[in-house]
């Protein structure tokens, strides 16, 4: 994700205030990481801790003490970031991940700022797609950095201001550039549909149906495989 976190509060007590300064505009940032396994499992973040949600409605926390705007799967197994600020410009990052049995472990540890060669997407065939994006301001550009399986690590695409970033189901990857879906296609980059300012949570069903958050708009729309858009969910501010 793009932009820089600001936390005011002691790491695992009472956080005073979380700010998060998006590449478009300063605005409050709530997390929007969920993702269900294939049992049903459904886990989200409040930005203090990762909650679990079985099948049968039981609560609980899955990972403990943990700042974490997105999610991601791997083989059953739930992966998310953690960012601390430690007073300035400082702060530092890792991911960890959950296993069924309710391990939790570090995959990237703490590491200074956002610089790793890891992301929580995934494509069907297994490869991670993550973004490299440079600081200069109004003019800054994203790298879309893609590993294989093998651990081969190759640039998609260098473009504007990526938010978000999906895989596909054979080596593609959607991403929102500015108000516009892309997908990249090995070195073929095409426009899917223009939706709206700030993009965020993305999600594909086995339909081929892209869904994509204007969290501007207050909106969930839904692209069809041949680009209808139809809004399915909104809300008031």
């Amino acid at each position: 994700m793009a932009g820089r976190l600001h936390q005011v509060g002691k790491r695992g007590g009472l956080r005073a205030a979380l700010f998060l300064f998006l590449s478009l505009s300063a605005s409050a940032h709530p997390s929007v990481g969920l993702v269900i396994t294939p049992n049903g499992d459904v886990f989200y973040s409040d930005l203090e801790r990762v909650w679990r949600v079985t099948p049968g409605g039981q609560k609980s926390v899955a990972i403990p003490d943990i700042h974490a705007h997105e999610l991601g799967l791997e083989n059953g197994a739930v992966l998310a970031d953690d960012i601390e600020w430690l007073g300035g410009d400082r702060y530092r990052h890792r991911i960890v991940r959950r296993t069924a049995d309710g391990r939790v472990t570090n995959v990237v540890p703490w590491t200074n700022r956002f610089g790793r060669e890891y992301g929580l997407t995934r494509d069907d065939a297994g490869a991670q797609y993550w973004t490299d994006c440079g600081t200069d301001s109004p003019a800054r550009r994203c790298t879309i950095r893609r590993k294989d399986r093998a651990g081969r690590v190759t640039n998609v695409v260098t473009t504007g201001r990526v938010t978000w970033l999906l895989g596909g189901r054979a080596g593609e990857v959607y991403y929102a550039d500015g108000s516009r879906l892309q997908r990249a296609t090995g070195t073929k980059i095409e426009t899917i549909a223009t939706i709206g300012p700030q993009l965020m949570g993305m999600a594909r069903d086995t339909a081929g149906n892209i869904y994509v958050t204007s969290y501007a708009n207050r909106e969930v729309v839904r692209i069809a495989p041949n680009g209808t858009k139809r809004v399915i969910a909104s809300s008031t501010p």
